[in-house]
């Protein structure tokens, strides 16, 4: 995640996420679950972004979830 390219591009929350009691995380785009990841998964996914600022975090939802980088996504 050294080379983002796409630095300013997330500045508001459009990507969250939860995690449940059986180590499951879903992802949210505005507020609509669109991925859920487990096992090994999820594993990964908390340790790139347990680590990560704002931005990296909005970056890494966004490459993980795929139809989410390329720049022509409608809001909502």
């Amino acid at each position: 995640m050294q080379n983002i390219k796409q630095e300013g591009k997330f500045t508001e929350e459009v990507f969250s996420y939860k995690t449940s009691k059986d180590h499951k995380i879903f992802i949210f785009w505005y507020g609509k679950q669109v991925m859920i990841l487990k096992d090994k998964e999820s594993e990964k996914f908390l340790s790139r972004i347990s680590g990560a600022g704002f931005q990296e975090s909005q970056l890494i939802m966004a490459k993980i979830t795929g139809n989410f980088k390329h720049g022509n996504e409608k809001k909502k």
